[in-house]
């Protein structure tokens, strides 16, 4: 199943671990805090323990949201290029 890994962490050290182990895991960087890809319950559980090893008890948040293939085809992506330009 497809999922999407959100985070908002202030340390930057811990940040870049949380972005280590995120790309460890074959997702795929989206956005500047955030991943996408495809894991299975298994990997998804390693990740999740992994991240929240990570973080600590420093100042943080971390969303794994598993997405499904129904959810999926309803994706829409507004993308805006410099100057303003939509990204059709």
């Amino acid at each position: 199943m497809k999922t999407l890994v959100i985070y908002d962490i202030e340390e930057d050290k811990t940040r870049t671990k949380i972005f280590d182990a995120c790309k460890d895991y074959g997702l795929t960087h989206i956005q500047y805090s955030a991943f996408f890809g495809e894991l299975n319950h298994n990997r998804r559980d390693e990740l999740k323990q992994r991240l929240r090893k990570t973080l600590g008890r420093k100042n943080g948040k971390i969303l794994i949201c598993p997405v499904c293939d129904k959810d999926l085809r309803l994706l829409e992506i507004i993308n805006i290029e410099p100057g303003g330009i939509p990204d059709v």
